[in-house]
Formats: structure tokens, C-alpha cells, sequence
């Protein structure tokens, strides 16, 4: 295998706790970014998008992660995480700086001063700022500049995008993830992620909206101009669909699943053909107390409900901010959710817009695990990592010369215990 970069991205999900491990060739012998390891496990001590049970968490995170080393053959220590949960949430701020020497040329030192100043607003102790996003620059009084570096000017300002977390909610994903031994490079919203997987340039630039359906909660990213402008998460997501299923035909949630996922493949078939029955025979799929259903009963009477209201509480959080009269490019559709049936016909009716499912792109190698949307998370992790200019070397031995031991070293421990202390 030729020397490169290790990128390990890590999802701690509803639904699923999954792990992509990708290189990046250093020396030019490989196109763009190569995944070498996948795996996904089923999730334990997470709802909702927050830990709410760390040892459960700490054991499905360890079978995940060493699924996927074992399939690389690479033991890795570092990775980008998601963060997801209905505690993010967002709000625009401004900076203002003096350049540092107006007679010479805006530096990189000018930037980083005028976002500092732009972070320096009040939030509570219980809140943690995520990102701090510029979304435009304005150099003495011109606006709309993306990157001010080079050019002239006194007086450097900087409109950004901040996106907050809930401290003890973050602190948590930090400690379960440390425990696996894994040091986290960056913590990225989880919508953030998925829109550099699945979004275009063109449609960032002319605006859009990122719907990211999960299991357990659906997060929104609303680009305008190229940048983000929005940021939330709703605490519903697929599983609210599987849980209705449940109750509506007195299944248990397990069938309900099976049910969900089958009229997903049955409603693909369906299209290509161009006909098929309306009637459900659920016996052939080994559900309890078998019968016949309708399937217009299920989807437009149970199914599609819940997706308006999920698309009614999308369109309503961006009416909030102002956004939904700037997104014309519409609305692109990702995460496990978005193979749910007839959600494409709900968002178009709720929101009014061009409506597309969005499916990971960018990437090369062991790729046919993760071309679907409930992996777009996670390719946009490894993606974004790709982007970072990072300066810590690379790390990553053969794994038959390292066994990874799920407990934090003291060294780890020590540099944790103080981070902690931190205000």
C-alpha cells in the first residue's frame, strides 16, 4: 500500500455507530481519497443523537472501530466525529478589526483577528462554540469579498455563522470516544458534514437546503451565497416513521422496520415497472399474525403523515431565520431517512421546492458500502478532514503490531482531566 495519510471518521448515531477509515496518497500514486475500511454496528447507549449511556456506547464504538481496522489493516488513533442532537444550534455574528499595517497587503494574521473578534460574543457556560464559519468578508466598506488576503484596506470585517452545542452533551461524545482510545481531531456538525458529500458547488452558491434524516433526529444546513447560514436539528427522525408502523398495524418495531424497508424496494419496483398491486401480503417477509394491507393505507395513511410533519418543522425553522426565501436551488434529502417512501412527494408538497435525494460523492476505493445517503455523514467527515491543513503528523501503525486497549492512557487521561477543567 503506498505511504499516505490516514482519515478516520466516526459516527455515533441513532441508528447506527459507523466507521469509515480513508488514505490519502502523499506521493501522487492514488486519485484523491481511498477507502480502505467500513463498518457499521448497531447503535447502544445513544438517543436521539446524545449519549444518554457511555459504557453501551464505549462497547458498540470499540466493535465498530475495530471492524473497520481489521478490514484496513491499519490501527488508527485519530478521528473526525460527528456531532448531531436536537442541543446544536446556531447564530450569525459580526467582527470588525483594524488591518495591522494599512499600508501593505491584508495577511492571514488580519483574517484570523477579525473571526476571533467575531467569536468573542456572549454565549452561556453551558453552550460550546462548534464552528465558527465566515460567510463573507467586507474590506472598508466593500462587500461580498470571500477572501480578503492580498488585497488593500484599513478596516477588515467578517460576517460569520457560529454553531453551538450543549457543553455537557459534547464533554460526554468526548469522554465515550477517548475511552475507545481515540484522540478526536474536530468535532463537525453533523449537517456540515453531509453537505460536502452531497451538495454541489452551483447549488451552495445560488442556495439551498440540506435535510439530513436520521434515525432518531433530522438535522437542516442551509446554504446561501456559498455559505452556511443555518443550523439546526429537530429531535424526529425515521424512527418516529417505524414507531408509527408499529402502532398503526400492532407489530413489533422490529416488523415495522422490515415493513418500512420493503415498501421502500417495493415502491422502486413498482416505478420501474410502471404498475403493481395495491395490496401488501406481509406473510411472505415472516411478520407476526401475517395479513393483507393496502399499501396506499400505509403510505399516504400512516407513512407520509409523519414526513409532512417533519417537512412542516423544517420549513418552519428556516421561515424563523429569515432563509426560506433564499433557497432556490431547493431541497437536497440524505441520511438513512431519506429511503423512506414518498418522502420525496412530502417535502415538494410541504416546502414548496425542487426536491432531490442526495448520495454521497468524492470518493474512491472500497466504496460500495457507502454510496448510499445514510452514509453521507460520514463520507463528508472523511472529505472534510481532507480539506483541513492540518499539522499533526500522521499516525497510524500496522495492526498486527498494535492491539488497541478501549481504555484511555494516563497521558490521555491527563490531557482530558485538564481540557475539562478549561473555561
Amino acid at each position: 500500500m503506498p505511504k499516505g495519510r490516514i482519515i478516520t471518521a466516526l459516527e455515533i448515531g441513532s441508528s447506527k455507530i459507523a466507521t469509515v477509515i480513508a488514505q490519502v496518497d502523499s506521493e501522487g500514486l492514488m486519485d484523491g481519497v481511498n477507502v480502505v475500511g467500513v463498518s457499521a454496528v448497531e447503535s447502544r447507549g445513544v438517543r436521539k443523537g446524545q449519549i444518554v449511556d457511555i459504557e453501551e456506547a464505549v462497547e458498540a464504538m470499540i466493535k465498530s472501530v475495530e471492524a473497520a481496522e481489521r478490514m484496513a489493516g491499519y490501527s488508527v488513533d485519530n478521528a473526525y466525529v460527528a456531532l448531531g442532537g436536537a442541543h446544536i444550534s446556531s447564530q450569525n455574528s459580526h467582527g470588525v478589526v483594524a488591518v495591522s499595517n494599512p499600508n501593505e497587503e491584508i495577511t492571514p494574521d488580519d483574517v484570523d483577528r477579525v473571526i476571533d473578534a467575531a467569536s468573542a460574543v456572549s454565549i452561556p457556560s453551558s453552550r460550546e462554540i462548534i464552528h465558527v464559519l465566515p460567510r463573507e468578508y467586507v474590506v472598508d466598506g466593500e462587500t461580498g469579498v470571500k477572501d480578503p488576503v492580498g488585497m488593500s484596506g484599513i478596516r477588515l470585517e467578517v460576517e460569520t455563522h457560529m454553531v453551538t452545542a450543549s457543553a455537557p452533551a459534547v464533554k460526554n461524545l468526548r469522554k465515550a470516544v477517548n475511552e475507545v482510545g481515540i484522540n478526536i481531531n474536530s468535532l463537525v456538525f453533523s449537517g456540515l458534514a453531509s453537505a460536502e458529500a452531497v451538495l454541489t458547488r452551483t447549488e451552495k452558491e445560488l442556495g439551498c437546503v440540506l435535510v439530513d434524516v436520521g434515525g432518531g433526529t433530522t438535522s437542516i444546513a442551509a446554504f446561501v451565497d456559498g455559505s452556511l447560514v443555518h443550523s439546526s436539528v429537530l429531535p424526529i427522525g425515521a424512527k418516529n416513521v417505524t414507531n408509527d408502523l408499529a402502532i398503526g398495524l400492532r407489530v413489533s418495531l422490529e416488523s415495522a422496520e422490515k415493513i418500512k424497508v420493503m415498501l421502500s424496494k417495493e415502491e422502486r419496483k413498482v416505478n420501474k415497472k410502471a404498475d403493481g398491486e395495491d395490496q401488501f401480503d406481509l406473510s411472505q417477509w415472516g411478520i407476526e399474525d401475517a395479513k393483507k394491507v393496502s399499501k396506499k393505507t400505509l403510505i399516504e395513511g400512516i407513512i407520509r403523515p409523519r414526513l409532512n410533519e417533519i417537512f412542516t418543522m423544517v420549513k418552519l425553522q428556516l421561515d424563523k431565520d429569515g432563509v426560506a426565501g433564499m433557497i432556490p436551488s431547493g431541497v437536497v434529502i440524505t441520511g438513512g431517512g431519506a429511503e423512506t417512501v414518498g418522502i420525496i412527494e412530502s417535502a415538494k408538497r410541504m416546502m414548496s421546492l425542487p426536491v432531490r435525494i442526495g448520495k454521497p460523492k468524492g470518493l474512491s476505493g472500497l466504496i460500495d458500502d457507502i454510496e448510499s445517503p445514510s452514509f453521507a455523514t460520514l463520507a463528508g467527515l472523511i472529505l472534510y478532514g481532507h480539506s483541513q491543513d492540518v499539522s499533526y503528523p500522521s499516525r497510524f501503525t500496522s495492526i498486527s503490531k498494535k492491539i488497541k486497549i478501549p481504555q484511555m492512557g494516563i497521558i490521555s487521561k491527563i490531557v482530558s482531566a485538564v481540557r475539562d477543567l478549561l473555561p
